[in-house]
């Protein structure tokens, strides 16, 4: 039978529209179920913290529980990969942190590529670290400690939780942008190193603000420079690295990413909510308390950062050889 032409072509546009309907109905039902919220370290740091507070925020707002899963291990490579080889439905959701970025070049053979294989969702907050010094060390600022770790070469040692660290990379970063060569000491996690710091033992170290700021209060480190772009609303005295040694950046960001094809409109509802609870003052004043400033941006933006932040440190682990523990 042949069809009339007018009925034909409503019918072929009704066709090519159903799934658009069908994915605006998706994101319209969405959540239907529970979600699982994947932590790739253990219960009980800032990670963790970060996905509680958004999480339960996303529970109320979209009345599904948002399920704090932590999936130690593999330095967040094991976490990670259970996202990404999730079905992209919206109900596996990774809590993404610099180290996914940085992994991406420290890792030879990792099972995915987290650039390819993640979709941005949300951003959350960006963490500064500070250069803190012994105060044995006569270097009482930035320009100083560059002028005696160039007349001390190799002398200085620079603690860290770990090789490829954020605050190992942000280290070597510094050697590199300021024409310096410290010697790093790797440690297990941030407490022994951040102990031998305060012992002499080591002169130097790129902490978090919220781990370092009451040694730095009580006198016991000093406080040479932030580094991230803008100066920290936790020390805001302190100037930044960038202030002496310019387009020096580095810093501990976290946020929220799905596996690849996502439907588009449940990564923006995400967003949307995300976003609306970085600007609620509760969850302000609570992210603050972990040294972070808030970054809420839009899906492509936040894919935009990771991008950028996978080429800087890749860029620093090749020139330092740096290699996974």
């Amino acid at each position: 039978m042949k069809l009339p032409r007018r009925k034909f072509l409503h019918l072929t546009a009704t066709a090519a529209a159903l799934p658009a309907v069908s994915r605006i109905a998706q994101a319209q039902s969405y959540p239907s179920r529970p979600v699982r919220l994947i932590v790739p370290l253990a219960p009980g740091g800032a990670t963790d913290i970060v996905a509680r507070l958004i999480g339960q925020w996303l529970s109320q707002r979209l009345h599904q529980p948002f399920v704090i899963d932590n999936r130690p291990g593999g330095g967040t490579n094991i976490g990670t990969e259970t996202v990404v080889r999730a079905a992209s439905d919206g109900y596996t959701l990774l809590l993404a942190s610099t180290p996914n970025t940085i992994n991406a070049t420290l890792y030879d053979k990792l099972n995915y590529n987290f650039i390819r294989d993640i979709a941005p969702v949300a951003s959350i907050i960006r963490n500064a670290l500070v250069i803190v010094v012994h105060p044995s060390l006569p270097a009482k600022t930035v320009p100083e400690f560059i002028a005696y770790a160039k007349a001390n070469p190799r002398k200085l040692n620079m603690a860290s939780p770990g090789n490829g660290t954020p605050n190992h990379v942000s280290g070597e970063l510094f050697n590199m942008m300021a024409g310096v060569e410290m010697v790093h000491v790797p440690y297990r996690s941030g407490g022994p190193a951040l102990t031998d710091l305060l012992a002499g033992q080591v002169q130097v170290m790129f902490p978090a603000t919220v781990s370092s700021i009451e040694y730095i209060r009580a006198g016991r480190l000093r406080a040479l420079a932030v580094t991230t772009a803008t100066r920290s609303e936790l020390l805001p005295d302190i100037p930044t690295v960038a202030e002496f040694v310019a387009g020096y950046e580095a810093s501990n960001w976290f946020g929220i990413c799905a596996p690849k094809d996502t439907p588009a409109d449940i990564v923006e509802k995400l967003n949307k909510e995300i976003n609306a609870s970085l600007a609620d003052p509760s969850i302000k004043a609570r992210l603050a308390d972990l040294g972070g400033d808030v970054l809420a941006l839009s899906p492509a933006d936040f894919g935009k950062l990771i991008a950028e932040d996978a080429e800087k440190w890749g860029k620093v682990i090749r020139a330092a050889n740096i290699k996974a523990e």
